[in-house]
């Protein structure tokens, strides 16, 4: 229930509607429910005129509180030369829209890792700062801050308002930063890495919280600075909103189809599932398989798949809106997702998993055993991790959800245990954080 004196929060983040992608739901989410818990939001964010987003869903627009105040601003960044000097789209996280790279986007890569630190994105910052002094110089105040990244830059944004200000700060961090696996493809030379790390170690020591999206990224960072409490860290996973799914399951009755959602390349090595669902296609010409893929596909994978045979029985679907891809998970039958095969891999927790978990249906996990990602679909009964290379287990998985197919079409799940994961849920527990905050509860 909402306090009687609402807390006032100025959330900073690059990724707002219209962006598109999975970086904007975190945010957005939380600012469609903190009014039920106290919290008055202001967001500010990018002019998306010149923001440069890898993709835009104009339909999350819809999804912003009337009276929400947003405040854009400008921006300089060097993305508008790249476009023309490789001739591709801004690049997704770990360039998944890339490919293999050439001479040229090696070099790019290069620039952007040792001019750009902590990246690209960095040239916002100082009409973001302007923004603000603008607001506290006409007499608005904030009892907090909560600074959302990647793009890591925004953190800085976050430590220059509380050394000016003193404001309360949170530093809200979806992903890793230096350990971030595609971090070793951006060629920093070892001063460019050493400032790169210093940045990271000050956001983590002076920030009052750190929000982090799974238990791993929290040790990954304790582990880095020991002697910071660990009460700093907190894990607050993304989630799924449920009114995205109060629409009705519709699996398919002509086939079992298995959908993956978002990017994927070669990096999550699901070649052996790809050789397990082509074999158990075999073996069980009665059962059409199917895979559908909706998102961003590397040719890498593409070739992956016409190699294991599947290409006839695959479909592409290009990036869609957020509420249509909703739509491709409750058409599914069971649905796919995987951990990319890199080093620290067992806190990748994709904000994805928590749709496929409010989706009920059995989801097929290629990553490593014992990471959050398994733990997380054991604890909610959805299914399990598929190492990498166990072929057998794959097929055997794979076996089971035929057989069950063979009596049932409806492969979803009775009881999905993932309710403490709702949106609202864990917005509240924000509010509650915030509150303490500001308090002086630390």
């Amino acid at each position: 229930m909402p306090s009687s004196q609402s807390l006032r929060l100025l959330i900073i983040t690059y990724y707002w509607p219209p962006s598109g992608g999975a970086g904007v739901q975190r945010c957005l989410k939380f600012v469609k429910h903190l009014g039920s818990f106290g919290v008055e939001p202001t967001v500010l964010t990018v002019d998306p005129d010149e923001a440069s987003y890898p993709v835009r869903d104009e339909s999350l627009l819809a999804e912003v509180p009337t009276g929400v105040r947003v405040i854009r601003t400008g921006t300089s960044e060097p993305f508008e030369s790249y476009k023309k000097l490789t001739g591709r789209a801004v690049p997704y996280g770990g360039f998944a829209n890339e490919g293999k790279p050439g001479l040229m986007q090696k070099a790019l890569r290069f620039v952007r890792g040792n001019l750009f630190i902590p990246d690209p994105r960095r040239g916002w910052n100082r009409h973001a700062l302007a923004a603000v002094e603008k607001l506290l110089k006409a007499g608005e105040t904030f009892d907090a801050v909560l600074t959302s990244s990647p793009p890591h830059s925004t953190q800085l944004i976050g430590l220059e308002l509380q050394k000016r200000h003193g404001l309360r700060w949170l530093a809200d961090m979806r992903d890793p930063w230096t350990d971030i696996y595609y971090y070793k493809d951006l060629h920093h030379t070892p001063l460019a890495a050493w400032l790169d790390a210093r940045y990271e170690r000050r956001v983590l020591t002076q920030a009052d919280a750190v929000l982090v999206t799974s238990p791993e990224t929290k040790r990954l960072f304790q582990a880095k600075l020991p002697d910071l409490p660990s009460a700093k860290f907190q894990v607050l996973p993304n989630g799924y909103d449920e009114s995205d799914f109060r629409r009705p399951s519709q699996p398919p009755t002509d086939c079992l189809r298995i959908t993956h959602t978002g990017t994927i390349t070669e990096l999550y090595h699901i070649g052996r599932l790809l050789e397990a669902i082509a074999a158990c296609a075999a073996r069980h010409p009665d059962v059409p398989l199917r895979l559908r893929f909706v998102g961003q596909v590397s040719a890498e994978l593409r070739g992956q798949i016409e190699h294991a045979g599947l290409l006839s029985a695959t479909e592409f679907i290009a990036f869609v809106p957020h509420d249509k891809s909703v739509e491709y998970l409750l058409s599914a039958s069971a649905l796919l997702m995987a951990i990319p095969d890199v080093p620290r891999n067992f806190g990748i927790l994709p904000g994805k998993v928590f749709e496929y978990l409010a989706a009920n249906k059995p989801i097929l996990c290629v990553g490593p055993t014992g990471s959050d990602a398994d733990n997380l679909l054991q604890e909610c009964g959805a299914g399990q991790a598929l190492p990498y290379e166990d072929y057998a287990l794959m097929l055997e998985t794979l076996e089971t959800l035929v057989a069950q197919w063979r009596i049932s079409p409806n492969l979803d799940l009775p009881a999905v245990s993932h309710q403490r994961y709702a949106r609202k849920s864990l917005t509240e527990q924000l509010a509650l954080l915030a509150r303490r905050l500001t308090s002086g509860e630390h």
